[in-house]
């Protein structure tokens, strides 16, 4: 890897400043970018960063912005307005493109509309390399082992606490927005529209969290990433209750930093689990701040991506991309992972 420069398209928001961090603490130079100049430079004070405002409806600026990079990563939602031009311009300069996105819209439309024209430009998309999306990918990948299809996958979590960020909250209300009254699952091997409201049920975490009120079908984008490459038509996601009424709720408040490197309290459990006709594999991962934690696994995404050890081209989920397992030991001290396969 000898050009370590990584543009980070929404460097000033949340977790665009932990992804900041954890590329300097690995080694890189980012170069700071977004939509908001004030902001960017703020930032970069005193730090001697790079520093390329550029809007998303200007592609020259864009193009600025990732000259010289080795690789992208976009940070900035609602990804339904900056991921097809912060892609655009990462073919264009022909690096890697990866994102955060947890839009589930955004997500579907990245595969369709990316999918062969990254391929012919022979550069890798890495959508939703977050917490939501790119961690379960990875755990389902991790549980599957040896397994080319399964019947189901489930992934349950257990958040002590879900306060959203602003970007969250816009995120969220552009979803809504474009998907209506409706809601999406993942059945039958495609994504299905409903109207009901989602049923509340148990999960029985592993110790000490133990059994936890959940909603089903908490659609995130795992519906997306999972079956993307992997052979299983029933993929399910369920968040805590709390949780749930906690990120929604107009009056939760922004995540608090807690410590020097601005986590917040929050504490998580995902728990994986793929079955195939009566046998059951499971994968469990367990940490703090769920916005910090996205971090480590953009950048390692990165990393893997610049040193070649990453599958091909196109349009691609981190499970196809990486070696599972190898990927989630490497995410160490940052979360902890067990599998029981």
């Amino acid at each position: 890897m000898s050009n370590t420069t990584v543009t980070v398209y929404g460097a000033y928001g949340h977790t665009g400043r932990f992804v900041v961090a954890h590329l300097r603490e690995r080694g890189f130079t980012p170069v700071l970018s977004g939509r908001d100049a004030a902001k960017l430079h703020e930032l970069a004070d005193g730090t001697g960063l790079d520093v390329r405002p550029a809007s998303v409806d200007d592609p020259a600026a864009l193009d600025a912005a990732l000259a010289g990079a080795a690789a992208v990563i976009n940070c900035a939602g609602p990804f339904a307005s900056t991921t097809a031009p912060v892609i655009e311009a990462a073919l264009r300069a022909g690096i890697p493109y990866v994102d955060v996105a947890a839009e589930l819209e955004a997500n579907i439309d990245t595969f369709a509309d990316f999918a062969e024209r990254a391929r012919t430009a022979g550069v890798t998309v890495l959508p939703a390399m977050a917490f939501y999306g790119g961690l379960g990918d990875l755990l389902a990948t991790a549980a599957m082992a040896d397994w080319t299809d399964a019947d189901e996958a489930h992934v349950a979590y257990a958040l002590d606490s879900w306060h959203p960020t602003a970007g969250t909250r816009r995120s969220s209300a552009v979803s809504r927005e474009r998907r209506g009254s409706g809601r999406l699952v993942y059945t039958k091997g495609a994504i299905e529209r409903r109207h009901d409201a989602p049923a509340t049920t148990e999960w029985t975490f592993p110790d000490p969290t133990g059994t936890r009120a959940v909603v089903a079908e908490f659609t995130m984008a795992d519906v997306i990433t999972i079956p993307s490459h992997l052979r299983i038509p029933e993929v399910r996601t369920y968040m805590t209750v709390e949780a749930a009424t906690q990120v929604v709720a107009p009056d939760t408040p922004a995540p608090a930093p807690v410590d020097a490197d601005g986590r917040s309290a929050q504490t998580f459990v995902v728990d994986v689990v793929v079955r195939r006709g009566a046998a059951e594999r499971r994968a469990v991962a367990t940490g703090r701040d769920i916005y910090a934690v996205t971090a480590p696994l953009a950048v390692e995404a990165v990393a893997r991506l610049l040193n070649g050890e990453a599958g091909a081209a196109g349009v691609a989920s981190a499970g196809e991309l990486f070696d599972a397992p190898a990927f989630l030991r490497a995410l160490a001290p940052h979360i902890t992972v067990g599998l029981a396969v």
